[in-house]
């Protein structure tokens, strides 16, 4: 098997999966920082750019635990 198969096959795995999620959560201590400079400053841009950020990092680990549950129920193919 290639490496290439490895990872992918990693990537729809059960800990390929947790490993996202959690590089993910890691993502939202940046947006959480970008947030509380946005609001000690009073900068709406800012504020709207962590909003935007925070809003797409929760949109992912949704997307992502959707895949987890499928992986649990063995059906990779539903909706």
């Amino acid at each position: 098997m290639s490496t290439v198969k490895k990872v992918k096959g990693f990537k729809k795995s059960k800990a390929g999966t947790y490993l996202q999620i959690g590089t993910s959560l890691f993502g939202a201590v940046s947006v959480i920082k970008q947030l509380r400079t946005a609001r000690s400053e009073s900068d709406r841009l800012k504020l709207v750019d962590a909003v935007v950020g925070a809003t797409a990092i929760v949109t992912g680990v949704a997307l992502l635990v959707r895949d987890l549950r499928r992986l649990d129920s063995g059906d990779v193919l539903a909706d």
